[in-house]
């Protein structure tokens, strides 16, 4: 897919683990794991929006396109 999920770099940018963050956003740290290593094939916005306000950041802070990678589909 070419979606790279950034949530690792935003992590490590806050000094945030991925508990604290699931438990800011309300959703298990398993869902935010999937969500985090790129195999999640949807967000919801209002989770978007959780993790936006959790982190403190924009969704293309997180989010990233990128053409050049072939999908694995």
């Amino acid at each position: 897919m070419a979606i790279i999920v950034n949530v690792d770099v935003m992590l490590a940018r806050r000094k945030m683990s991925l508990g604290e963050l699931a438990e800011k956003v309300g959703i298990s740290a398993v869902n935010l794991s999937i969500l985090k290593t790129g195999k999640a094939r949807a967000v919801r916005f209002s989770t978007l929006d959780a993790l936006c306000r959790a982190l403190e950041c924009q969704p293309g802070d997180i989010l990233e396109y990128s053409p050049d990678i072939v999908s694995e589909d």
